[in-house]
């Protein structure tokens, strides 16, 4: 414990956003935050759909929290899955993580017929942060041994998946110039896979148009609040 009876008087502490009520006590910011309306999981609610929103608890505020532009509200139709993540010191340690649950999960959900599925696997991305190549591979493997058993199961559900990420690391172990572990981000482009539908992808897109796609695999409209386009040729 630290002792904090001592505070600084600040002359001026200001944030780029506010960060919560307790910090806007003491700090102001320069941008405010303004609702985020039409979402995709509140446009899907709108329009009668069910959804899951399922990722063990190292990346659940990913596809909760985040997704909902800061919003923790379940909306009509959603129901949400969290297992838990492993209780190790680093996630080289565990490298499947809980994949194995998610998928237990996710299938269960395609074979329910649920509308829309937002699953996050943790593995490349966490176990990438730790730098140990050798586990970085056995993460990667566990998400193909995932996929092995997802799709046979998204083939006779005649359903379809769309398979990306937000950022790159696991594919990079390895700083070039230092030859040390590389343990970041990074800004590598990364593949967009639709399964299950025999239509074409564009070769360019951005994050905010995975939502606009999504919606019209679901024959849905796009709010005009979205400002991707759908990247289905």
């Amino acid at each position: 414990k630290f002792d904090i009876s001592k505070q600084p008087n600040w002359e001026l502490v200001t944030g780029m956003t506010k960060y919560s009520d307790e910090h806007s006590a003491f700090m102001s910011s320069l941008f405010s935050n303004k609702p985020i309306k039409n979402t995709l999981g509140v446009w899907t609610s709108k329009h009668g759909y069910t959804q899951l929103r399922l990722a063990e608890t190292e990346k659940y505020p990913h596809v909760t929290f985040f997704l909902n532009g800061g919003r923790e509200n379940i909306e009509v139709g959603e129901t949400r899955f969290m297992p838990k993540s492993p209780k190790v010191v680093t996630y080289d340690l565990a490298p499947e993580m809980s994949s194995r649950e998610v998928t237990d999960k996710l299938i269960e959900a395609i074979k329910n017929k649920i509308d829309l599925i937002i699953v996050n696997y943790a593995n490349p991305d966490m176990v990438g942060h730790t730098g140990d190549l050798k586990a970085a591979v056995k993460a990667c493997e566990a998400i193909d041994r995932a996929l092995k058993r997802i799709l046979p199961v998204l083939e006779e559900s005649n359903g379809c998946m769309l398979l990306t990420s937000d950022h790159g690391n696991c594919e990079t172990m390895i700083n070039l110039e230092t030859k040390e572990p590389h343990t970041a981000h990074t800004t590598n482009l990364v593949p967009a896979i639709l399964i299950g539908r025999n239509r074409k992808l564009r070769q360019i897109g951005r994050l905010a148009d995975i939502a606009p796609t999504l919606l019209e695999l679901m024959d849905l409209p796009k709010p005009t609040e979205m400002t991707g386009e759908s990247l289905l040729c």
